[in-house]
């Protein structure tokens, strides 16, 4: 393997299975046959018949089941998914990789494996993921037994779940779920343009119908329909509130059965497989950005994370946003791409390009951490059609807590520079814990099947100071009225490790 070689993906593949359970157990997939299925997909794409013999480095995605600490495998432990992998398409590699949590993920093992073909330490890197929530669901409510132990041999490194991205105030005072995360930079948003709730959900309506769209005419697409602003907008049975100002299908949805692969190799080692010149992408550009607990950032209407991957694989590239013909946006909620539009300074309101590929996470389907290794294949088969155009991949995981961004061409780059590491925030807010005075800075009231129930707030006090505090019963009402109280001030009293709020 020699050093400076330029790193080029030379094959994608993805795969989707309809099981829910309800007609029995026949073609039950597991996370394994999914990425089987799909990692054989994309060995067929790179039309190169030794391929799978040049692999000298597999990655995994993490699945859900091992993305929770202490969370249940209700249908047995695939106890070394990338040794099984390898093992199932005929694969002998040196390496064998366990990614770490987060939907980060794809974007960032293509820019890491890149650097290592670069660097001469990989001359094959693949990459393949999945997630069979709609099988591990279905089969639960249908009383249908189906069985994912398995396991291999081969040593794997495994990077585990990373870091807590909650802390125990968040979790304290409710904050246990990403759309309870995300609905607060949601909320900070409809404040920054000075929407009422109604406003805003018909802006988010607005985000996403086009997204319903592309996911209808998608054949790798969960749930492929279309619908309309009105349908998105308003509550109903089929889309419930869940989280304000979050209906249903605002909220990527991860009762799927998806897998997706990617496949890097040197430009030397496809030309001695003979991939054909076609079939290769380059990657002209890769940024990683991370940031704090979101309780800590002094920005809740954007993400520094964002801005600087964005920026560093544009710049990498030397390229603008006006000159990606193509983007796969993360949409796991409206606030994703709200925030990536805004670092790209892109108006999504006028720009005629689309902002996702295959139909965005709430509609085309959210697998876990592996999302954005179908926009990777989906780019990869857009820019092979259109030789020369550029496109932009951003990846995002947690609560935009870690981000990955790639920019792809089939042109080749005159030169090949890594990424750099993850760019980190230099500021941070201070936390108050005790009774205070203070102005709401953003909110939400999650949901159940009996109605509202908690009504959670961000607030800064007048030293700058955030206070993290829950509603009382009469400012839980409030919470729920139509004009955003953003701006209002609010009496917190604390007891214990726990704030009770209500407007001064």
């Amino acid at each position: 393997m020699a050093k400076g070689d330029f790193p080029v993906l030379v094959g994608v593949g993805q795969s989707l299975s309809q099981w829910d359970g309800s007609a029995g157990p026949d073609g039950a997939p597991s996370p394994l046959s999914l990425m089987v299925e799909a990692s054989k997909a994309a060995l067929a794409d790179a039309g190169a018949a030794a391929l799978v013999r040049a692999i000298d480095t597999i990655a995994v995605v993490r699945i859900f089941e091992d993305s929770v600490r202490s969370a249940p495998h209700p249908h047995g432990h695939n106890t070394n998914l990338p040794g099984t992998l390898a093992r199932d398409i005929g694969a002998a590699p040196e390496r064998l990789i366990y990614e770490t949590v987060g939907g980060q993920s794809p974007q960032s093992l293509v820019n890491e494996m890149a650097a290592k073909i670069f660097a001469g330490e990989v001359e094959c890197a693949f990459i393949s993921g999945s997630e069979a929530n709609r099988a591990s669901k279905g089969a639960r409510r249908h009383s249908v037994e189906i069985d994912w132990a398995d396991s291999a041999d081969a040593s794997y490194e495994d990077r585990g779940s990373g870091p807590m991205m909650l802390s125990r105030e968040e979790i304290k005072h409710g904050l246990v779920a990403p759309a309870y995360f995300y609905a607060l930079f949601e909320n900070a948003i409809a404040a920054r343009e000075g929407r009422t709730r109604s406003q805003h959900r018909r802006a988010m309506a607005e985000l996403f119908q086009p997204f319903t769209a592309v996911a209808a005419k998608n054949p790798y697409s969960q749930f492929p329909v279309e619908h309309d602003i009105g349908f998105l907008s308003t509550p109903s049975r089929e889309n419930y509130e869940f989280s304000d100002p979050y209906l249903k299908w605002f909220i990527a949805q991860d009762a799927v059965n998806q897998g997706a692969a990617a496949i890097l190799m040197s430009e030397s080692k496809a030309d001695a497989l003979g991939v054909p010149a076609e079939k290769r992408v380059y990657l002209h550009g890769g940024g990683q950005g991370s940031d704090d607990l979101l309780s800590l950032r002094p920005r809740l209407d954007g993400s520094f994370a964002m801005d600087a991957a964005t920026s560093r694989a544009l710049a990498q590239a030397g390229k603008a946003a006006a000159d990606m013909t193509y983007f796969d946006l993360y949409s796991c909620f409206p606030c994703a791409v709200f925030s990536s539009t805004q670092s790209l300074g892109i108006d999504w309101k006028t720009d005629k390009r689309g902002l996702t590929l295959t139909g965005g996470l709430p509609f085309f389907g959210g697998p876990g951490n592996n999302y954005s290794l179908h926009g990777i294949a989906e780019m990869a088969a857009r820019l092979r059609a259109d030789a020369g155009a550029f496109g932009l991949v951003l990846a995002n995981g947690g609560w935009m807590t870690k981000e990955a961004v790639g920019v792809y061409s089939t042109a080749k780059p005159a030169a090949f520079t890594p990424a750099e590491p993850y760019a980190t925030p230099t500021e941070q807010v201070e936390l108050c814990a005790d009774s205070c005075e203070a102005i709401l800075e953003t909110f939400t009231v999650t949901h159940g099947k009996a109605g509202p129930e908690k009504g959670i707030i961000f607030a800064r006090l007048a030293d700058g100071r955030r206070a993290l505090a829950n509603a009382d019963a009469a400012a839980l009402a409030t919470l729920r009225e139509e004009a955003s109280p953003v701006g209002r001030k609010v009496k917190i009293t604390v007891e214990g490790e726990t704030g009770t709020f209500s407007f001064a």
